[in-house]
């Protein structure tokens, strides 16, 4: 009897503890088995994968282009968790929701990574969109989240991916907070960067483990994130972003809110509404000589403005803001403080203006120029940025912050006096104004036009 009773307690010991250990692992399912590359096939470059320790090592090799260690199995809604360590001399990071398609530039692999970035830039945490659009959540976007990388030691990650949000942890601290509808799906994949032929930089080595997945009833394991949200969604809006005071100023199909300037009405020619942009109508490249400017019916003094542009060859434009109508006999567009839009490389105004450089794309337009451009491309969406507060402004192109100033300081006044606006008093120093979207007579074209009222 002593016997079968001790059986019985060794076997209810065993049970609780095989409970135990489930209810622990919970819903995960490991990617990684520690042993070897069950599951995982590469792509695109010739980087070295090997296992360690329990550990999968990416190692470096001279003249081949990134490399993708990738899941064979496609995900749409998960959360994923891993473990990273990296030599302070690689950039890299994983890949989620990506593909790689023969008719896409030849099988490479693209779609939204999660950085890993070890450089004094510090944007690990960050979500880029690998070979299509380029930074999507820079940490400009939450500066507070820099730090938590940690240098020569394991660093955890943890990604939710649900829906049209992604959302991104470091050690425990939320970073990325992005709304984005362009893919839903795909593998997730491990990035060996290339380091081109330098000798010193073959073999840097990084290294993941406990790679991890949930991929049913996901929403009972979300986490609230306190990281600013960053919405891509096309003329919509979150309903964080209802919540915390945006508005759209375009719907995708109207011209309600907007008219001429100078105009009691929207212009009869020159603009047209396709495909949920409103855009310029291409007219040789005149200055406000077919439709004219158009400008918002509503004033606005501290503000927070984003949208997506799109250029065509050659072309100019702007987005104008400040603007009040109050000049008299003024020829040409309206004036106000212009977020320049213009094709670098193929417009002969990007070597013009007093301070050089200063009418390229994202300057303030003759007066100061923009550094550090991401741009995306001709023909492509792009996303510019205005904020301004108590004077403060800030330009941004594609989540990377350009430029800045101080409205009404000495600096400023010194800029103005130098350059084309110095014949207007006070230029740039309204309390309110409106914002302009420029007829240049090139083909531009906008959309997803929003601004909260700081």
């Amino acid at each position: 009897m002593k016997q079968i009773t001790l059986i019985a307690s060794t076997l209810l010991f065993l049970g609780v503890i095989s409970c135990a250990h489930t209810k622990d692992k919970g819903p995960w399912q490991d990617l990684f088995n520690g042993k070897d590359l069950s599951g995982w096939t590469q792509k695109n470059g010739e980087a070295v994968y090997t296992v360690e320790d329990g550990a999968i090592v990416g190692k470096t090799v001279l003249n081949t282009p990134n490399s993708f260690l990738c899941t064979e199995d496609t995900y749409s809604d998960f959360i994923l968790e891993y473990e990273v360590k990296v030599d302070s001399r690689l950039n890299s990071g994983v890949q989620v929701r990506s593909n790689s398609f023969p008719d896409y530039r030849n099988g490479r692999v693209h779609g939204y990574q999660v950085e890993l970035d070890p450089s004094d830039r510090d944007w690990s945490g960050g979500i880029y969109d690998e070979a299509r659009r380029g930074w999507l959540y820079s940490l400009d976007f939450n500066p507070d989240a820099k730090g938590s990388f940690k240098q020569d030691e394991w660093n955890h990650f943890r990604v939710e991916c649900i829906g049209n949000n992604i959302k991104t942890w470091l050690n425990g601290v939320a970073v990325a907070n992005l709304w984005d509808e362009k893919t839903s799906e795909g593998f997730i994949g491990l990035q060996v960067h290339s380091v081109g032929d330098d000798p010193e930089r073959e073999g840097i080595e990084v290294r993941w483990k406990n790679i991890r997945i949930i991929t049913e009833s996901v929403e009972e394991y979300t986490k609230e994130s306190d990281a600013p949200e960053v919405s891509r969604l096309v003329n919509k809006l979150t309903e964080k972003e209802k919540a915390g005071g945006w508005k759209l100023l375009f719907d995708g199909e109207s011209t309600s809110g907007w008219r001429g300037a100078y105009m009691d009405a929207f212009p009869e020619k020159g603009w047209v509404i396709e495909e949920g942009a409103i855009a310029v109508v291409e007219s040789g490249g005149g200055e406000a000589e077919h439709g004219g400017d158009i400008v918002t019916e509503e004033e606005f003094s501290d503000f927070d403005l984003q949208l997506e542009f799109k250029i065509t060859r050659g072309a100019n434009s702007g987005i104008k803001y400040y603007v009040t109508e109050k000049e008299d006999n003024n020829p040409g567009s309206a004036i106000g403080l212009e977020y320049q839009l213009l094709d670098d490389k193929n417009h002969p105004d990007a070597k013009k203006g007093n301070h050089e450089g200063s009418r390229t794309l994202a300057s303030l337009y003759d007066l100061i120029k923009a550094e550090n451009k991401r741009f995306r491309g001709i023909g492509k969406w792009n996303i510019a940025r205005i904020k301004s507060s108590d004077n403060h402004v800030e330009h941004y192109l594609n989540g990377i912050k350009v430029l800045e100033y101080e409205r009404s300081s000495e600096e400023y006044r010194k800029l103005v006096q130098e350059s084309k606006y110095k014949k207007w008093e006070d230029f740039g120093e309204a309390e309110q104004g409106h914002i302009l979207l420029q007829d240049h007579g090139n083909r531009v074209s906008f959309r997803s036009i929003k601004l909260k009222e700081l």
